[in-house]
């Protein structure tokens, strides 16, 4: 096919457009109520394929513009190299396009229409789920996300974790779809029974479910110093605020990812006036190092101070591409020039290690602390529940994408590190947003891209050993999704060999096939 045919065809356009609508429901537009519609027109327009090839192909278009949408901000970081993430991810939905024809196409059946309410909602989860490889970027714009100002909602990620709220989502636009294209009314009014129980289903377990319980309380301080000219600049007005914090000490303070430019182990003088700041404010300091290292190694790592010295350090597992590192670098390394693409690649780490800050009664503070981008992953706040964290801390950098939606986005995602984990979770950022959430994914305080300052707040810890259900399963849904997916690719295929066989024509002098003569 040519390149021209490729572009020639209107309804493709539309499937594109259409990939863009569901973005309007994240941050910072925050129209979450179209989520539970804003699928319908693309999946409309994948359903009226002419033939399932066609019918992934606008598959492909349609996550082409979703991602293009909610990722536009990273235009600064990768240049042109968007559309090719944009083309990458898009061919991941040409699999939902494919399960859309094949199971909504006319004439529309009871049983092909309750298969589609399962396997849609799989398909997408699945799609979702590979893009959250590492290795193919990490998660972003996940659709569960949408809800993160619906605690209600959210209560179904302390079962299944994001996924399953993406998994209700997609669900609820399916059975919004079937409405449409139904013919008997019986068959719409079982549908839109469907549909409002997925939609309950959030709230109801929300009712059902007790918060978890109080062990403890703990007072935690976030920083926001705002735009600084350098690193000196940065680290001189997170001290200054910090110091204001002595009147009345918090057990914490917490500064943002990058927030110290030098490396801590070779820094004395900095390092002497970070343990001073902690012994006058009578509160462990944790900063966050972005510095080259003695071997000449680049790593953004957590560290703990304490009046007498260094208690613990995290170096970032989860490196975001393009903007820590260049994958291909000898391929694409090309996009230094003509973008903010990362010079040098930093070095990722490899092990999550449980911090232990000191409160100011003299107690250890289980902490899980991860980085900036690390709080899109739902494994890495699981991980620091299950090893006994009592808070969740992410220390963050958005400078680069000061007035887009990005800041907003990455807030939004530790309601729902919140809800899954039943750990209050909490943001600093050099630039905001700073955030907090309680255990039940509500947000407790913000401070936006337009302050500076520090956010404190008193926070109910749960105790150690708890555990919400997605803690303790972890990724069932997904995983789930992938067989019930595989599942549905098999059954397809084998009845796609069954009609194959039933039409092909009869060897000479042999009568056809009776379904054949049929015909």
């Amino acid at each position: 096919m040519s390149l021209r045919a490729v572009f020639s065809v209107p309804a493709r356009y539309g499937a594109l457009a259409a990939g863009m609508l569901p973005v309007l429901a994240f941050p910072a537009l925050d129209l979450e109520l179209l989520a539970w519609v804003g699928l319908v027109p693309g999946l409309l327009l994948m359903q009226r394929a002419p033939h399932a090839r066609e019918a992934a192909v606008r598959g492909w278009w349609f996550g082409a513009g979703f991602v293009l949408a909610a990722m536009y901000w990273l235009v600064p970081t990768v240049g042109p190299g968007l559309l090719l993430i944009a083309a990458l991810f898009g061919a991941l939905q040409g699999a939902l396009g494919l399960a859309v024809w094949t199971l909504l196409r006319p004439p529309l059946t009871a049983g092909r229409a309750a298969a589609a309410l399962v396997v849609v909602p799989a398909v997408w989860v699945v799609t979702e789920f590979a893009r959250s490889w590492q290795a193919l970027g990490g998660p972003w714009a996940l659709l569960g996300a949408t809800q993160w100002r619906h605690p209600t909602v959210l209560a179904l990620a302390s079962l299944g974790g994001v996924w399953l709220v993406s998994a209700a989502v997609v669900a609820v636009n399916t059975g919004v779809l079937i409405l449409l294209l139904a013919g008997r009314t019986a068959v719409r009014a079982a549908y839109a029974i469907a549909a409002a129980a997925v939609l309950l289903a959030g709230p109801v377990v929300f009712a059902l479910q007790s918060a978890p319980g109080t062990a403890r309380y703990a007072t935690v301080a976030l920083v926001q110093p705002g735009q600084t000219a350098d690193g000196v600049a940065r680290v001189d007005a997170s001290a200054r605020i910090t110091g204001g914090l002595a009147a009345d000490p918090p057990d914490l303070v917490v500064w943002g990812e990058s927030s110290v430019t030098t490396d801590l182990t070779r820094d004395g003088a900095t390092l002497a006036r970070l343990r001073a700041l902690a012994a006058a404010g009578g509160a462990d300091l944790l900063v966050n190092e972005d510095a080259p290292k003695a071997d000449g190694t680049i790593s953004k790592d957590a560290v703990l101070i304490a009046p007498d010295g260094i208690q613990a350090r995290y170096a970032k597992m989860r490196l975001v591409p393009f903007g820590e590192y260049i994958p291909l670098r000898g391929a694409l390394g090309w996009l230094t020039g003509i973008s903010k693409a990362a010079d040098v690649n930093r070095t990722p780490g490899h092990t999550f290690r449980l911090f232990e800050p000191v409160d100011r009664a003299g107690r250890p503070l289980p902490t899980g602390v991860l980085i900036c981008f690390e709080s899109a992953f739902p494994d890495l706040a699981r991980t620091a529940a299950n090893q006994g964290a009592q808070l969740i801390v992410y220390q963050s950098a958005t400078s680069t994408f000061q007035h887009t939606w990005a800041p907003d986005q990455h807030a939004s995602l530790a309601a729902l590190r919140a809800a899954e984990t039943g750990r209050p979770t909490v943001q600093a950022a050099l630039t905001g947003d700073s955030v907090a959430f309680d255990p039940q994914g509500r947000r407790l305080a913000l401070l936006d891209t337009d302050h500076v300052g520090a956010l404190t707040l008193r926070l109910a810890l749960p105790p150690a050993q708890y555990r919400t259900w997605y803690d303790r399963i972890g990724d069932v849904v997904p995983w789930t999704a992938v067989l019930v997916t595989l599942g549905a690719a098999g059954y397809g295929l084998r009845s796609r060999t069954r009609r194959t066989a039933t039409t092909a024509p009869a060897p000479p002098g042999e009568p056809a096939p009776l379904t054949a003569r049929r015909r």
